[in-house]
């Protein structure tokens, strides 16, 4: 990935994880569950994901250090580990939420329950979060070592993602703001790679003389 590829998905991926919680009902209820939103705003995070890991390797390929590169190792890791558990609330407790509805039987939402916290999914997530937490700090430490872009440019990402575990147990209104800082991170990102981008000095072009020297 070019540095302009990299750009956009910072970005985008940024602006995908405000819709996220925007998106998404407040509530866990059955009739929340069953939503077009619930399924909508979920969408959203998985493809935040998804594009984070693009992005973070694309950092890499543009500051060319170890530390970016095991960012990027780390991050796809975060990601490949939490994805399942998105797409199981997505998709599958969905289902069971309109079935659910549509059945008038409460009690099939204990299944959602039974997922949520069964050990191995919910011990997946947890470690899926936290490596993505860890690989947008390393990002961020590259960034700020690199000379190349704005020190404090991968501050706001590397603490979006840090906090994304301990920001469920909070209100809904500080979901939202969670989701802000990303958004705030992954566009900062994307303009210092733009600026990055337009300042840097092109190649001079090769003369016949300097081809034939090569």
């Amino acid at each position: 990935m070019n540095a302009r590829l990299t750009s956009a998905a910072f970005a985008a991926g940024g602006v995908l994880f405000l819709i996220y919680p925007a998106v998404r009902p407040s509530g866990d209820d059955a009739a929340a569950i069953a939503s077009g939103a619930w399924v909508y705003g979920h969408l959203a995070a998985m493809i935040g994901f998804i594009l984070t890991g693009l992005a973070v390797l694309g950092l890499h390929q543009v500051l060319g250090d170890r530390l970016s590169l095991r960012a990027a190792v780390v991050t796809w890791t975060g990601a490949g580990l939490t994805l399942p558990y998105y797409g199981a609330e997505d998709f599958g407790l969905s289902v069971i939420a309109r079935r659910s509805l549509r059945d008038q039987a409460p009690a099939l939402m204990e299944l959602a329950a039974e997922f949520r916290f069964g050990p191995v999914a919910v011990t997946m997530f947890a470690a899926g979060l936290a490596l993505l937490g860890v690989g947008a700090v390393m990002a961020a430490v590259a960034v700020w070592r690199s000379g190349t872009l704005a020190k404090w440019s991968g501050v706001p990402f590397a603490v979006g993602f840090a906090l994304f575990i301990p920001q469920f147990f909070g209100p809904y209104s500080l979901r939202i703001a969670h989701g802000a800082l990303i958004a705030v991170g992954g566009l900062w990102l994307a303009v210092a790679l733009w600026r990055a981008r337009s300042t840097a000095p092109t190649s001079p072009a090769r003369t016949p003389a300097a081809a034939h020297r090569r």
